[in-house]
């Protein structure tokens, strides 16, 4: 029995929804195609796009601690000398 495309739609579906996949732009329209046509992949389309718009706009509200970034890039530099 073969897949009707669910199978290759909701292994791709989060980067569709967040355009990650527009750089090949036949994957891009069999993936809109499929979404299009099958009620199933629209309902999971439908939660993907809500859960990264809840994502994208919890993330632009959070304050990050002013140190932070000079705490990653030294802790990054201390990883990067480890393993030279």
């Amino acid at each position: 029995m073969s897949d009707c495309g669910c199978e290759k739609t909701r292994a791709d579906l989060e980067a569709f929804v967040r355009g990650e996949i527009a750089c090949c732009q036949t994957a891009y329209a069999e993936i809109r195609e499929h979404i299009e046509t099958c009620p199933s992949c629209q309902d999971e389309a439908t939660v993907a796009r809500t859960l990264t718009v809840a994502v994208q706009r919890a993330c632009q509200e959070e304050t990050v601690p002013a140190d932070l970034k000079s705490q990653v890039i030294a802790k990054l530099r201390d990883l990067q000398r480890e393993h030279e």
